[in-house]
């Protein structure tokens, strides 16, 4: 656990890390025998990393079981004080942290800032959450703080819409539910109501939590609910007795908060409740004029609501009696968030009509909630009353429609249904929609044989005595594996090949191209195997089907190329190895979109960036008059609309041209029409007009420029380069020509012509000629019958089966660590698992479903 500081230690322990690395067990054994004492418990001088450290980061369990058989200890730390156990919780290797475990490795040390392995847990996986759970069984402190101060559950609640389910584990195991941030004030409710958590702050609050705390700005978790419009989290938090009308620093309640935000029923709630409608922040503005600013009129409508009752009631004045007081709505909204526990609690007591008697009422009220005075819980039950005696009834009470007027009612909160609207005589324009194109039945090519189309291959699969073999020990010699005489060959299977190039089975594609599959196969919606894979970010089969030949700018029924498919699934890599192969980067889709907006769309930077490095242009529109910009921020990610508009702002800027106003005026001789042009019918078609030719000078020099060529050049030319109309393809010209005499000079340049040798074309012919006949000679053939070569046996054997290279589970490890590299190690690769355009696309549509819920 010492590090080492010597030279020979040095290399002893860095010889030791690259065994582990090489997974050479002889040779780690035989260093810590041979080597210093407790060398595999030695650290490197830079990092500080041990052999266990090392194992547990690859997650390699056969390497830890082995190191900690040679003594290693799960509790060496690094130079930040991280122990194995905090690495394989921050990579989610529960394996490698069962491991450990089992080692009775110490859940309680710290590293050099004071996080205890729980901060190292907090990541959205659900390998993260076992980690969570095995690491709490084992003594791990759910209350653990850094030297700052900062407790875990208040890290862990800053993520919370990611990982509730922690958060809840840590509540169910003692976290302290008023732990706070002391560098900002921060209490664990608080940031969980900014994540907008329900379970959480309830969670919170039902443990003890004190809800009227503010941090070091004077921010309420009424302000935090409000900023969001959680209406849920305002509504519990009212319910446990919160001050929703606190004034922060800056001077704004959560009045203003909500009317910035645009939240129509958040207003109105909190403006029920008793914030001050009439308090200006220190922008000297009011929540209606913040409103107004935003263009939210619903908000506005409902803050003015709140003005004018605030204005009647907030003073107290002879005969005017508020209809609704603070403490009754109070008593309704903590009723309503208890409503399980009330029911419980007054079924007993029901003198079976559905109601209790008055004296019970109050009594089990008074018990469970201390807010309230004993004259005011006499008052609600005497509204209950219909007649004297008549008890209280149970649900009328839960609904409070008895002391409360409706609009501050909890049930008028909330979507409103609206009325069906009759079916008028005139109807609306008909849309016809969009038809998705697919290759007609008739269409589809089919194999000679009647079976599937040919984008239906069969799947691969080695077939053997799984005793025997397996993908880890193969058959060395085809001849030693003779499972075909007792196995039965399986019926055949076939599949998408599409969908076999998203799995990234390339054997059985291997196959069907050797059997003559075409590597640009479309199935029904014109898709090749290669926009499957680059769609599924399968970098391995789209580098295999580039080595194929595969074609990187064939398009699908919506116009997409490969190039679109990887920047719609946010793979930067793939798109790099496409535009390298020669894929248009500017290629449009059917809407005119390019791959750089596919890649706005998956919010991914990376691909952004690359993609507008290499030269696309961020300026192109798609059919609706979109740009980069604007599409960028209809998904309101703030990333690239910085980049963009930093983009499109050093574009250099085009100088316009303006039109010459003397062309345009009228009596302008008009353009003579081209010779290639045809004429109108009915109208004649005018002579050609022939150019004068220039005059030619008697001078030697003219003369000899002037000697035509062959006939046949000048017709080739004149067929080819028709364009290209010279003067000396003119016919007066040629006729100058002839008329001089030019034309009739002799050629008389002499070229010898060197004959070969005799000898040398003689021997020529017959060496070729005895070279590629001698096995068609009549002598050379007697020769074998001579010798009995016809006569020998043909003893070649083709093995019934032959094994088809497949990865071993070493392979399948580093593919699996290749893809964690890819995608980071903060995703689960399971049935939850959404490529980023999905998940973006889901995480938008979620805010969106709560936003509608609240306005």
């Amino acid at each position: 656990m010492s590090l080492a500081d010597k030279r020979l230690e040095n290399l002893q322990i860095y010889k030791v890390l690259q065994c582990v690395r090489q997974k050479d067990k002889k040779q780690i054994e035989k260093l810590t025998k041979l080597g210093y004492p407790e060398l595999i418990n030695f650290t490197e001088p830079e990092n500080g990393d041990s052999a266990l450290h090392l194992a547990c980061v690859a997650n390699d369990i056969d390497m830890c079981n082995f190191l900690l058989e040679l003594g290693a200890h799960p509790d060496v730390q690094d130079r930040m004080g991280r122990t194995p156990v905090m690495k394989a919780a921050e990579l989610g290797h529960d394996l490698a942290l069962d491991v450990l475990v089992q080692a009775e490795a110490d859940m309680t040390i710290v590293d050099a800032e004071g996080k205890g392995v729980l901060f190292y847990c907090i990541l959205p996986t659900k390998r993260h959450f076992r980690c969570v759970q095995m690491v709490l069984e084992f003594g791990a402190d759910v209350n653990n703080c850094t030297f700052e101060g900062k407790p875990v559950f208040v890290q862990a609640c800053e993520q919370a819409h990611e990982i509730k389910d922690i958060c809840m584990t840590f509540l169910e195991r003692g976290a302290d539910p008023n732990a706070t941030n002391p560098a900002t004030g921060r209490t664990a409710l608080m940031e969980a109501a900014r994540e907008g958590v329900l379970e959480v702050v309830r969670g919170i609050l039902e443990r003890g939590g004190n809800v009227n705390v503010f941090d070091n700005e004077r921010h309420h978790a009424a302000h935090f609910a409000a900023k969001g419009g959680f209406f849920e989290i305002l509504r519990i938090i009212s319910s446990y007795n919160g001050d929703v009308g606190l004034i922060a620093m800056n001077g704004n309640t959560p009045l203003h908060y909500a009317a910035a935000g645009g939240f129509a029923e958040c207003c109105r709630f909190i403006g029920q409740r008793g914030c001050d409608p009439t308090w200006r922040n220190l922008e000297k503005k009011l929540p209606r004029q913040v409103a107004k600013e935003g263009g939210f009129k619903a908000a506005a409508k409902e803050i003015r609501k709140i003005e004018r009752r605030f204005a009647k009631f907030s003073k107290p004045k002879p005969g005017v009696k508020d209809p609704n007081p603070p403490w009754a709505i109070r008593l309704h909204d903590w009723s309503g968030e208890n409503q399980a526990s009330l029911r419980e609690a007054l079924e007993p007591l029901d003198r079976g009509d559905g109601t209790v008697s008055k004296e019970d009422f109050i009594a089990v009220i008074e018990e469970r909630y201390p807010f309230i005075e004993l004259e005011q819980l006499q008052a609600i039950a005497h509204s209950h009353e219909k007649t004297r005696a008549a008890g209280v009834n149970i649900e009328e009470f839960l609904k409070g429609s008895r002391y409360l007027q409706k609009a501050f009612l909890l049930g008028s909160y909330g979507p409103k249904k609206k009325k069906p609207k009759k079916a008028k005589g005139k109807k609306g324009k008909f849309a016809m929609p969009m038809p998705i194109c697919v290759i007609p039945e008739s269409s589809r090519s089919r194999r000679t044989d009647g079976g599937p189309p040919e984008y239906m291959i069969e799947t691969y699969q080695n077939v053997t005595d799984c005793t025997r073999f397996n993908r880890d020990h193969p058959p060395e010699h085809p001849l030693q594996d003779d499972s075909w005489w007792y196995i039965e060959d399986p019926p055949k299977n076939y599949a998408n090949i599409n969908y076999l190039a998203k799995e990234g089975d390339l054997s059985s594609i291997k196959k069907a191209f050797e059997a003559g599959v075409p590597v640009d196969i479309r199935d029904h919606f014109y898709k090749t195997p290669l926009m499957a894979a680059c769609a599924s970010g399968n970098m391995e089969a789209v580098q295999f089907l580039l080595e194929k030949g595969a074609s990187v700018n064939t398009t699908d029924n919506f116009m997409w190329t490969p190039l679109h498919h990887a920047c719609h699934a946010g793979q930067q890599d793939i798109a790099e190895l496409l535009v390298k192969a020669g894929a248009t980067i500017d290629a449009v889709s059917i809407n005119d979109g390019t791959p750089l907006m596919r890649g706005i769309e998956s919010s991914r930077l990376d691909t952004v960036q690359y993609l507008i490095n290499s030269g696309a242009k961020a300026q192109k529109t798609n059919r609706r008059g979109q740009n980069s910009l604007e599409i960028a921020r209809a998904y309101a990610d703030n990333r690239l609309i910085h980049f963009i508009q930093d983009t499109l702002d050093h574009l250099p800027q085009t100088v316009e041209v303006k039109p010459d106003k003397k062309k345009g005026k009228k009596g302008g001789k008009p353009k003579a029409a081209s010779p290639t042009t045809p004429a109108p019918s009915g109208v004649p078609a005018q002579a050609p007009v022939v150019p004068k030719p220039k005059p030619v000078e008697d001078s030697k020099e003219s003369v000899k420029e002037e000697i035509p060529q062959p006939l046949e050049s000048i017709i080739e030319k004149s067929l080819f380069e028709e364009e290209k109309e010279s003067i000396k393809d003119n016919v007066v010209y040629l006729n100058s020509l002839i008329t001089r005499g030019v034309t009739k000079k002799l050629n008389i340049t002499f070229t010898p012509q060197i004959p070969q040798p005799l000898e040398s074309i003689i021997e020529k012919s017959l060496f070729e000629e005895e070279k590629e006949s001698i096995k068609d000679n009549v002598v050379y053939l007697n020769s074998l019958i001579t010798r009995g070569v016809t006569k020998k046996l043909n003893i070649t054997f083709t093995p019934q089966r032959s094994w088809s290279p497949e990865a071993t589970t070493k392979d399948l490890l580093r593919k699996r660590e290749l893809r964690r590299q890819r995608f980071t190690y903060e995703v689960d690769f399971d049935d939850d698992f959404m490529m980023p355009f999905k998940k973006n696309f889901m995480e938008k549509v979620h805010a969106l479903q709560q936003g509608s819920a609240l306005h």
